[in-house]
């Protein structure tokens, strides 16, 4: 790839990263709060709306098999996947911040609307994503491009991330609903856009595919799910897609947890005689906001030690900060707060650059099996299959622990002893990660690859 090509093509992926960020980060940020202290979801419906996207999940991400083989025109090249899928996408994200009713405490449709906005938006949001992450990986086939493209990337998240301050301050941490629905139709207008104008220009350099790279023999089209069900097999026989399978489902549930409960911890553990509503909302942006300075900032850092070492250097970052915490206690509110956000940072830095070594495993993969084309989306596909869960996971396994020490409850016993759990779940959760991640990760060994060359 030339030099001048780089630098129209990674700006116009970037710009589709500015679509796909903004949409996901306000909608898992504050979806929680929403319908648990908003619209006042009963704890039932929640883990019910949960339970069913986990079973919506694992028909949803099959659909990477479809990406590299279906003849329809939306789904045989990925542009075609962003374009069609941006307006939907964006739509769906506006679903949960209408009311369809004023709902009462515990009303049945407040369930089932978040049930449907939780299902609609990961279809959307995963249709797209997919299409962009194999474009990723199609586009930028060498590390020295891919490197140069996340700098671009993270400027772009780093303007989407700004959101999550902007929605906080302009409705006071979701106090003023109104103001927050009109921010978040903004928002959807602005991510469509951008999902349009980056595909738009990318489309001329997304690779071009014969028919005998686009689809299987006549056999296997007979036989899709026999074809993908082999596809998947062969890719989860590679000993390093394991490790990063089960070291991302915990990087999964790990951030999710952060990002959909973070409010909630915050305003249950520090006063608000301590933290005012506005320097909270600076708070939660700096969480979304820093992990993208890190990230540009740390790109010499990549090119010398390799994504390897960074990642791992930041589990032991992770659990060091937990330790420290947990010696100081709760009461410290100013340390407890930086705590939060540097934990935040720490995990959505280092998944950042979790597209680096899905790249190499999908390298790996085309040289194991001399396939004719990468099987970019069925990688990708199977990574989202099953780490996916753990977006479900998270939330239910948190509200139940939460409600066994009356989160809730508005007596003063309850509240003494819910913040005392909270304390615990913010300090022992990333400290539990971490020591799995590091365990987990440690064997992973494509990092030959790349760490020391600079190049695949």
């Amino acid at each position: 790839m030339t030099l001048l090509s780089t630098k129209p093509v990674s700006w116009s992926y970037s710009v589709t990263t500015l679509g796909t960020e903004m949409l996901s980060s306000v909608f898992s940020f504050y979806y929680v709060k929403l319908f648990l202290h908003v619209y006042k979801t009963s704890e039932v419906a929640f883990v019910q709306a949960q339970i069913i996207l986990m079973i919506w999940n694992v028909l949803n991400d099959l659909n990477g098999y479809f990406h590299s083989n279906s003849k329809a025109n939306c789904c045989s090249y990925r542009h075609s996947c962003v374009l069609y899928g941006a307006p939907f996408c964006a739509l769906a994200f506006l679903l949960p911040w209408f009311p369809w009713k004023h709902y009462s405490e515990g009303d049945w449709l407040s369930g089932l609307h978040l049930m449907v906005s939780l299902c609609a938006f990961d279809s959307t949001l995963t249709f797209v994503q997919q299409a962009q992450c194999a474009l990723f990986v199609e586009i930028f086939t060498r590390h020295e491009s891919q490197l140069p493209l996340m700098k671009i990337n993270q400027t772009a998240a780093l303007v989407a991330s700004t959101t999550i301050l902007f929605c906080g301050l302009l409705s006071d941490n979701l106090e003023i609903l109104l103001n927050f629905q009109a921010a978040a139709i903004g928002i959807a207008i602005l991510a469509a856009a951008s999902l349009y104008t980056g595909m738009y220009h990318l489309r001329r350099f997304e690779p071009k595919r014969s028919p005998k790279e686009n689809f299987f023999s006549e056999s296997e089209q007979e036989l899709p799910w026999t074809s993908v069900i082999s596809q998947m097999r062969q890719i989860l026989t590679q000993k390093n897609f394991c490790l990063f399978l089960i070291m991302n489902f915990f990087q999964v549930f790990h951030l999710t947890f952060l990002r959909n409960f973070m409010m909630i911890f915050t305003e249950g553990l520090i006063p608000g005689e301590v933290l005012p509503s506005s320097i909270r909302s600076v708070m939660y942006g700096a969480g979304f906001i820093c992990p993208q300075c890190f990230v540009l900032m740390s790109q010499s850092w990549l090119k010398k030690f390799g994504y390897y070492k960074i990642i791992l250097i930041s589990f032991y970052l992770e659990g060091t900060a937990s330790i420290v915490m947990l010696l100081l206690g709760q009461r410290h509110h100013y340390f407890l707060a930086l705590y939060l956000t540097a934990v935040m940072v720490i995990v959505q830095a280092s998944f950042c650059l979790f597209n680096l070594p899905l790249a190499d495993i999908v390298d790996a993969d085309l040289l194991k099996f001399s396939r004719q084309s990468p099987l970019s989306s069925v990688v990708f596909g199977t990574n989202a299959l099953f780490t996916k869960p753990a977006q479900s996971l998270a939330p239910m396994v948190m509200l139940s622990g939460l409600k066994q020490y009356g989160y809730g409850d508005l007596n003063e016993s309850a509240t003494v002893a819910l913040r005392d759990a909270m304390f615990n779940v913010i300090c022992l959760v990333p400290l539990g990660v971490a020591v799995i991640q590091i365990l987990v990760w440690s064997p992973f060994s494509i990092k030959n690859k790349t760490d020391h060359t600079g190049v695949p």
